[in-house]
């Protein structure tokens, strides 16, 4: 686990901390060229452009003042991200037959993690949960919703954990709303002001 007093930061994703993020996501934008584009974009832009226009697309995003998520620091050093948003943000999302919207209220959606293999395993991800739901709750936001895995065995592939596991999600104070598969869920954290 992290270190109760680790030096833990949280900072959404801007212009100005865009070196870090791309410290964190390396060589290959986290896994596969991906560059948290996944959600952002249909299938076969998304495979056209792995990698550098990848990379050049999330770039855009943010200098263009959209925030996509937020990045976990321990100390100086980026060691985690979360993409985190209104659902609307995330095109995939809205064709998605298996996560369609439970009803029509306006939901924050968290939608990819990404953790530095020497902080995995550590609590970082729940950590990443509960800076983002501060996070909506700043901007106004009531419902955070988030699409994690439920893993058949008791370990996973990190690759394949880039949903978040519902266990982590529970630790966070999110509880499940649907269960669309028997690996996957929809689970809410309610902002109660």
């Amino acid at each position: 686990m992290l270190d109760r007093h680790s030096d833990l930061k949280f900072l959404p994703l801007t212009p100005e901390i865009w070196n870090d993020f791309v410290t964190l996501f390396g060589d290959r934008g986290a896994c596969g060229g991906c560059w948290c584009m996944w959600w952002r974009l249909q299938r076969k832009t998304f495979n056209e452009q792995k990698g550098e226009r990848n990379k050049q697309a999330i770039k855009n995003l943010v200098e263009s003042g959209e925030i996509p998520g937020i990045i976990a620091f321990v100390g100086d050093t980026p060691a985690g991200w979360c993409a985190v948003g209104p659902r609307e943000n995330f095109s995939a999302l809205q064709r998605s037959r298996l996560l369609r919207p439970l009803d029509d209220q306006k939901v924050w959606s968290i939608v990819c993690f990404f953790i530095d293999k020497k902080y995995r395993n550590q609590g970082l991800s729940v950590e990443l949960l509960k800076a983002a739901v501060r996070y909506v709750e700043d901007r106004g936001g009531k419902i955070v919703e988030g699409y994690p895995v439920e893993p058949k065995k008791e370990k996973m592939p990190d690759v394949f954990a880039y949903y978040g596991l519902t266990s982590a999600f529970r630790k966070a104070g999110f509880e499940e709303c649907a269960r669309p598969s028997e690996t996957r869920s929809i689970m809410r954290y309610l902002i109660h002001k």
